[in-house]
């Protein structure tokens, strides 16, 4: 009886490696298109993620995908215009995609999740303590209208994606939405 659980173990980790082998990621020319295309294909296995160094062709974003969905993602793009420069197979471990968000949590018990560049932090009840990092035009704009509120408490239509119109806008509304889900858990 003893032995059962490894071989459990080895076949879930044979699983595992072998869903990895089956992404792929698509490049775009664009943060614009890559963002465009996410809303498209919201019916797919995709993410958004930052593409190796190797491989990034102008874009800091790329989309990783499931490749069984590879056929059905061609058609939707191709319906809505939108043309990848290239869908590349991620057999290779060197070309894994770099995650774009990352938390910390600080000794006053504070988290800061950021994505890209764009930062947000919030105390363990969910008040926004800070938003930081970006230059783009809009990110005085959204850290106004957002320090000091309850991210439980913001309402559709004014999250960082609503309010503003950038890249950094985009990248802090994925840091938003984490920290929206850390907070919900705790």
């Amino acid at each position: 009886m003893g032995f059962l659980p490894s071989i459990f173990k080895k076949v879930k980790k044979k699983d595992d490696d072998e869903k990895k082998d089956h992404k792929g990621l698509i490049i775009f020319r664009s943060v614009k298109e890559t963002i465009g295309a996410e809303k498209i294909l919201k019916g797919y296995s995709i993410r958004v993620v930052a593409p190796p160094p190797e491989i990034r062709e102008g874009c800091d974003l790329a989309l990783e995908y499931d490749m069984v969905e590879e056929i059905g993602i061609k058609r939707e793009l191709e319906r809505n215009n939108l043309k990848p420069l290239k869908f590349i197979p991620l057999s290779d471990p060197s070309l894994r995609p770099l995650e774009l968000i990352k938390v910390k949590e600080f000794n006053d018990g504070s988290i800061m999740v950021r994505c890209g560049n764009m930062k947000i932090t919030v105390d363990r009840k969910g008040n926004i303590l800070n938003i930081s990092g970006g230059g783009c035009p809009d990110v005085p704009y959204l850290t106004l209208k957002l320090k000091g509120r309850n991210i439980l408490e913001i309402p559709e239509g004014e999250t960082p994606k609503e309010l503003g119109y950038t890249l950094c806008a985009y990248t802090l509304n994925k840091s938003f939405e984490e920290a929206k889900k850390i907070i919900k858990d705790i």
